[in-house]
């Protein structure tokens, strides 16, 4: 009789080791699935890429709310076509391309930049500067962004001057930007403002920044440059 008891016990001893071996052995299996889960969603790399918009009032939106200015517009864009891209606005309000050659230093160092869209010059044409300055302003710029980001795109903004600034000097400006782009090889907007510079009813009341409206058609007028890079 004492043996058999002591069978018994033996036997109901072994059950619940091997029941014990069966529960750590799921919850291993568990655990590793987990950590296979995880290192798979761990493997998935997301890479976002960065376009900087550089430039004065008309990149940083003067007037309006930040999400009013063509950059906002632009990010609402990618967005809506699924491509991972971050705008950055990097617009100051009453830059020039002597300003910037200073300022874009500190620009390009924030972030990585895939897509460099100089929008400078404007200013420049305002207060009759020579445009061979501008000119070597510009490329001084576009080489400080290849130094520092040799991959990025970029592209460059033509802006042109009010007649009443004379018509050699609005022809010679106006040639500047196609100048710089071809020297630099970069990719060109003929002209940002397009059917928006000097239309009262798609610019402020000082007649030079754009309305909501108008920043609409600024992004327009950048839209088939860029889409070509993006996608």
């Amino acid at each position: 009789m004492k043996i058999y008891n002591i069978k018994i016990v033996w036997l109901v001893a072994m059950l619940w080791f091997l029941a014990g071996c069966g529960d750590e052995s799921s919850k291993d299996k568990k655990k590793d699935g987990a950590e296979i889960s995880t290192l798979k969603s761990d493997s998935v790399t997301i890479v976002k890429k960065y376009i900087v918009f550089f430039g004065n009032s008309l990149t940083a939106g003067y007037g309006l709310d930040p999400s009013e200015a063509f950059p906002a517009l632009i990010q609402n864009r990618l967005d809506s076509l699924g491509l991972l891209y971050t705008v950055v606005n990097a617009g100051l309000s009453g830059e020039t391309t002597a300003s910037g050659v200073n300022r874009v230093d500190w620009v390009i160092s924030q972030q990585p930049v895939d897509v460099f869209v100089l929008e400078l010059g404007g200013n420049d044409g305002l207060r009759g500067i020579p445009v061979e300055e501008t000119r070597k302003n510009l490329l001084a710029i576009i080489e400080k962004v290849r130094g520092k980001h040799p991959k990025a795109e970029i592209i460059i903004a033509g802006m042109l001057v009010p007649p009443n600034m004379g018509p050699k000097y609005s022809k010679d400006f106006q040639a500047v930007f196609p100048a710089v782009a071809n020297e630099a090889n970069v990719k060109l907007i003929p002209f940002i403002l397009e059917n928006v510079g000097g239309e009262k009813e798609l610019n402020l009341e000082d007649g030079i920044h754009p309305t909501p409206e108008g920043h609409k058609l600024v992004m327009e007028n950048i839209w088939p440059i860029l889409k070509d890079i993006v996608q």
